[in-house]
């Protein structure tokens, strides 16, 4: 079986924006890809669709649903979306019980999610809070106890946030994504209810891949920046 990796996202824009490379570049070597995707952005990330005449509700959800779709689509990767509303996101017990049999599921390599602090956006960290709760629930053998699942807990990388410094988001991997640039920057197309940070986020990946190039001493255009959460094991440093 191929490998697997896990993004549990606020709303459709942030996989995208923060963790596109990382999904194209492994969909592009065979990996498993699932992206869950917790709410639609419907009401605080949907800035252009709003100013559509006769905007409601729903139809903000559908047309985000389908850009989501449509994304996740270009970097190779599934989505499965939990609808738990944003601006505020409220999970439930259900949810959090569908995300525990993901990761069983799954049994990813890595799992990618936000910042552990947002002070412009409570959905963020409240994504964090809900990802790693789940990822440690489906270690605990007496949670629907099974012989048939082997699960272990995956590494965490949290991506970066709109405004790291105010985030306290200090990263300490930098992922080089030049050969997928064109198919992140593609992702960002589908995404015209906030074609206002296209030009952002690129600016980012090329400041990353800067970065990274002058860390690495590899060439480098584009990256993405990451912050570790567990320590890395080794059996040698070099």
């Amino acid at each position: 079986m191929s490998k697997a990796g896990l993004v549990i996202t606020a709303h459709p824009g942030d996989f995208v924006w923060r963790a596109g490379g990382a999904i194209a570049l492994h969909a592009k070597r065979g990996w498993r890809m699932k992206i869950l995707c917790l709410s639609y952005g419907e009401r605080g990330e949907s800035q252009f669709a709003w100013k559509k005449e006769g905007a409601t509700l729903e139809a903000v959800k559908a047309d985000r649903k389908r850009e989501a779709e449509a994304a996740a689509a270009v970097l190779g990767a599934e989505i499965e979306f939990m609808d738990a509303g944003d601006y505020p996101l409220v999970t439930t017990d259900a949810m959090m019980d569908r995300a525990i049999d993901l990761f069983r599921e799954l049994n990813p390599a890595f799992v990618l999610t936000h910042s552990l602090n947002d002070p412009y956006n409570q959905d963020h960290p409240e994504a964090t809070r809900f990802a790693q709760h789940a990822r440690v629930i489906a270690q605990a053998m007496g949670h629907k106890p099974s012989s048939t699942y082997s699960y272990s807990a995956p590494p965490v990388f949290l991506f970066e946030p709109h405004q790291p410094e105010m985030c306290g988001f200090v990263p300490n991997v930098i992922l080089n994504i030049t050969e997928v640039w064109e198919t992140k920057f593609k992702a960002f197309q589908c995404l015209p209810a906030q074609k206002h940070l296209w030009a952002y986020y690129e600016r980012v990946a090329l400041n990353r891949g800067m970065q990274g190039g002058r860390n690495s001493g590899k060439a480098m255009v584009h990256g993405e920046a990451y912050q570790r959460l567990f320590p890395m094991v080794l059996e040698e440093l070099a």
